[in-house]
């Protein structure tokens, strides 16, 4: 058991893979707490999916992938915000429509640019196993500044998830606050491409957070135990993968998906066997409450 624990520790690579995973479960888990309270998860499908032809450009023109990503995705978050403001059409119609003109020329760009492939796998797929100081430094200064800005945004975007006319109506830019939580969103997920890539980066932003969802009702430990649940795959799917030689992103994906199913079966109230008890209570108390009154 020791040797599982600290055998991985011993490469650097590895070293450098779990400080990147934690910070990418820790953000992925707070941002997507705010994403699952409004059940906008669509939107972080729609930027996820929409980096990529930022990805494409910045490889024509030899830039950082990252950067061209970051920028692609919130081009695409803030033409949503903006659109969606027409009350004719709905959130989720405006996001399938950007959402597959992303995706369309991201596959028009890539068909112009030869040689692609490599650097198209480790993007899609991550490559958390080759990150260099110098991406982790860059992660954390990110993860940082967008943890410091969600904490200085929390009331105000959960007051406009919650009822976005009252939040109107108090006074508070709805609009531009639509415009802060998908910024959000976007570099959330570019900060975690690198760990899972761009096809899993949704289940790091979404899981950790419904797991939460299923096991409280209040908000503030919802915000502590989305980025627990994430930090906690992240780094039990490194482990998996450094002893199992499997892809690290995949088992990431599936070690949240398997504390969801948990948390969906034995979450004390919202869990599955949880409703059985407290119905199985109920009738209990209801059975002898009607004794207690024939008697």
């Amino acid at each position: 058991m020791t040797e599982f624990l600290t055998g991985p520790w011993e490469h650097l690579f590895m070293q450098r893979a779990f400080l990147v995973a934690l910070m990418s479960g820790v953000v992925c888990g707070v941002i997507g707490s705010h994403v699952v309270l409004r059940g906008m998860a669509f939107i972080g499908d729609a930027v996820a999916h929409s980096v990529f032809p930022g990805v494409a450009i910045a490889f024509v023109f030899q830039v950082n992938l990252a950067l061209g990503g970051a920028i692609a995705g919130l081009v695409t978050a803030l033409s949503v915000a903006v659109f969606a403001q027409n009350k004719r059409l709905k959130e989720d119609t405006v996001i399938g429509v950007f959402f597959a003109a992303a995706f369309g020329l991201g596959i028009v760009i890539l068909s112009s640019a030869p040689g692609y492939s490599g650097s198209l796998e480790s993007f899609l797929f991550g490559q958390i196993l080759g990150i260099s100081d110098s991406d982790t430094r860059t992660v954390a200064i990110t993860t940082a500044v967008l943890l410091v800005a969600a904490a200085l945004l929390h009331k105000e975007l959960v007051t406009v998830s919650l009822d976005r006319e009252t939040a109107r109506a108090a006074g508070l830019p709805v609009f531009w606050l639509d415009i802060a939580l998908y910024a959000m969103v976007t570099i959330a997920i570019v900060v975690s491409l690198q760990a899972v890539g761009n096809i899993l980066v949704l289940a790091l932003l979404i899981t950790p957070a419904a797991c939460a969802r299923l096991l409280t009702d209040r908000l503030g430990v919802m915000m502590v135990l989305a980025p627990a649940t994430g930090a906690l795959a992240c780094v039990v799917g490194l482990y998996l993968s450094y002893w199992l030689n499997l892809a690290a992103g995949g088992l990431i994906v599936l070690v949240a998906t398997a504390l969801f199913l948990v948390c969906w079966l034995f979450a004390p109230r919202h869990g599955l066997f949880g409703k059985f008890r407290a119905a199985r209570r109920t009738r209990q108390a209801n059975t002898a409450a009607a004794v207690a009154t024939g008697s």
